[in-house]
């Protein structure tokens, strides 16, 4: 019997890197095909933690041999195909944290069909970083490089199943755009952000710079360790791009308004999905107050008293607390970036393009037009408004006329609100109105916030919690996403900035939601049975100009199972216990496998381009992702017309975004538990 030999895609992957000194053993990704072969590097420490509420030192001595191919425990029998195949072990852990409901809740997936993980947590050994690539990519090979910043808050990490980068890299290849992909781990809640002055005075006695955003300061010494090493890998350190969602995209627009990206930057643009936003970053001395409460609780008189404490305790109080103005991460300056006041005041100031189109390309001082490759070509959706003859000329390369103003990507999607539709269910008309009356603290202010979204006493209370998750979808993602957006473009003289709006559906769900964009683009999400269908005529194609609102408008889209917390009081991580949304007279999902393809392909695309310094679109245009599988260019008036813009311009600037932010925060904490109750005291 002939032994066929063995193709050089199979074999394990191995890089000896010169500089430090090991070697490193990966895995096949379990993706990887002869066509598009993907490795995989896990686990790889990227920093030391010396101390709790320390900064991290960057990792630079390794064994002569490093064991790349594990990140945590997989109990592979339930891994659907094609990770049925993939054995891990145990080790590179996460940053303790609490427990929660996986993302079954979330995208409304059956709980046989997720992968289950049992990832190891370890306070002090958990910075790391997980590297996928193209098998054939090596050091002349100068890839570009993808950092992927998780959200959740106090949880999550970037070991999680769900952000695998095994699909997206693989799509890459076979889109003939190769990129690497690399998620990380960095420390959260209290182990991450804790900061007080008396943290502040024993780091300044350990000879650390700045007190507090411990985890920002971890995904810096990743990007660190990124721009010196990854050369090994095949990636290009100076052509990194971050993206990140929820309070991962926070963390980046913190990157962008540091004083480290002033001065030395470690990534030449970035794309901001759905930004969970903070109401306030504190300074140290109100971070401070709000530790000493919880260190009374604890009995603990100072900060070895807080180190002495168990990891535990301190994960077990489940604080998800973010970013500190300690007076160094930060740049002077940066709240105008992060809370402007009045953004339609600084669009009025944008200096007017004056663009001219020569042969094809913008002819612009920051953007040169650059011939492609042919196996750099990349093939751009159309809008149906254009002929299919047409071609599309090649995209212009970006260059920023500041290094710290880097290209942007931003957007949201089109439910944000629904994780929290139980706290929403729990607010009463006249309830609701008192509050929001009592945080703006102006008659005609709060009058006018509350015509604009039809909440009074008498609102039927059928429809009130569909109108409170209007009203906290705006004040908490879509506002403050379009205001950034507005002063990001300011600040690089009207150019730069890419707007997108995902309102593409849930396959489980059939609404779109927070984080429904990550099925889309990591692709690893298991799927219900999608309805077989094939392409419209081009006949049937929308018109760009068509504008299809996409909110929720049945009680089932909105508010999920209606179950709450053991105290009563309706909790914000549920309000995904809906059963998947189907047409009801033809009993098939909203979404089929040519929307869902559709859709996945245009945002790996997009992203993928963006990544390559190509522009993702005209940048006068907005980029739609659904709903029912749309997608392509549009014009502001589609923007408008799926956003509720007027009604910002007249309802939600007046407020400002700190008073805006806080509506959305309580509103999204549902009611005290008395008012829930009906008992409103004597």
């Amino acid at each position: 019997m002939v032994t066929k030999p063995a193709s050089p895609v199979d074999v394990q992957p191995i890089i000896c890197h010169d500089l430090l000194h090991t070697t490193f053993f990966g895995v096949v990704h379990p993706l990887s095909t002869p066509e598009a072969p993907v490795h995989q590097f896990r686990g790889v420490r990227y920093a030391s933690v010396p101390a709790r509420f320390r900064q991290s030192k960057l990792c630079t001595s390794y064994f002569p041999a490093t064991d790349a191919t594990r990140f945590g425990y997989v109990d592979c029998g339930i891994w659907p195909a094609p990770f049925s195949d993939c054995t891990f072990g145990i080790s590179s852990p996460i940053c303790p944290q609490p427990s929660f409901g996986g993302v079954e809740e979330l995208f409304g997936s059956s709980i046989a069909a997720i992968p289950h993980e049992d990832l190891r947590q370890d306070e002090f050994d958990c910075l790391n970083l997980n590297i996928t690539r193209p098998a054939h990519a090596h050091r002349e090979s100068r890839l570009p490089v993808m950092i992927w910043i998780h959200g959740g808050g106090n949880r999550g990490s970037g070991s999680h199943w769900l952000y695998d980068g095994g699909s997206f890299v693989h799509r890459s290849v076979q889109n003939g755009k190769p990129v690497i992909l690399v998620t990380i781990n960095f420390r959260l809640g209290l182990l991450g952000f804790a900061s007080s002055p008396a943290l502040r005075d024993d780091s300044r006695n350990a000879g650390d710079d700045g007190v507090g955003n411990y985890g920002l300061r971890d995904q810096r010494r990743a990007m660190e360790w990124i721009n010196k090493f990854i050369y090994a890998f095949g990636g290009d350190p100076t052509n990194v791009t971050l993206f990140g969602e929820g309070t991962g995209a926070a963390d980046i627009l913190c990157h962008l308004n540091s004083s480290s990206n002033e001065s030395r930057p470690l990534f030449q643009r970035a794309i901001v999905q759905s930004a969970t936003l903070d109401c306030d970053i504190p300074s140290v001395s109100s971070a401070g107050w709000q530790l000493s409460k919880l260190m009374c609780s604890l009995h603990a008189h100072n900060v070895e008293d807080m180190r002495a404490i168990p990891v535990d305790t301190l994960v077990s109080l489940a604080l998800t607390i973010r970013a500190t103005d300690d007076g160094v991460f930060l740049r002077k300056g940066w709240k105008d970036s992060l809370y402007p006041e009045e953004p339609d005041e600084c669009e009025a100031r944008l200096p007017r393009a004056t663009h001219r189109v020569v042969n094809g390309h913008l002819d612009v001082p920051e953007l040169h037009a650059l011939q492609h490759s042919p196996h750099h070509h990349h093939r751009y959706l159309r809008s149906s408004s254009r002929s299919p003859s047409r071609s599309r000329s090649p995209r212009p390369r970006l260059h920023p006329h500041h290094e710290s103003h880097q290209p942007l990507i931003i957007g949201d999607c089109g439910g944000e609100s629904l994780l929290w539709s139980l706290p929403a269910s729990g607010w009463t008309p006249s309830g609701a109105v008192r509050r929001i009356r009592a945080i703006c603290q102006s008659l005609n202010k709060s009058t006018a916030l509350l015509r604009a979204y039809d909440i009074n006493p008498y609102t039927p209370a059928d429809e009130l919690p569909d109108r409170i998750l209007e009203l906290i979808n705006d004040a908490r993602f879509a506002w403050p996403t379009e205001c950034i957006a507005k002063t990001a473009r300011h600040e690089r003289g009207g150019r730069m900035v890419w707007r997108y709006i995902f309102d593409q559906e849930s396959p489980s769900r059939g609404t779109p939601h927070h984080a429904v964009d990550l099925m889309y683009l990591f692709d690893n999400v298991p799927l219900p049975n999608l309805a077989t269908s094939t392409a419209p005529p081009a006949s049937f194609e929308l018109s760009p100009e068509i504008s299809r609102p996409c909110t929720p408008s049945t009680p089932e889209m909105v508010y999920g199972s209606d179950s709450s917390s053991e105290d009563g009081r309706a909790s914000p991580d549920y309000g995904f216990g809906c059963p998947p949304v189907v047409d009801d007279e033809w009993g098939v999902p909203i979404v089929d496998e040519w929307s869902y393809s559709r859709v996945r392909d245009a945002i790996q695309s997009r992203w993928i381009a963006f990544a390559y310094g190509e522009s993702p679109w005209s940048e006068d245009k907005v980029y739609v992702f659904g709903p029912e599988g749309e997608t392509g260019e549009r014009s502001l008036s589609i923007f408008e017309g799926r956003r509720r813009v007027r009604l910002w311009k007249d309802a939600l600037e007046p407020l400002g975004m700190q008073v805006v932010q806080k509506v959305g925060m309580e509103l999204s904490n549902g009611p005290p538990l008395t008012t829930k109750l009906g008992y409103t005291g004597s």
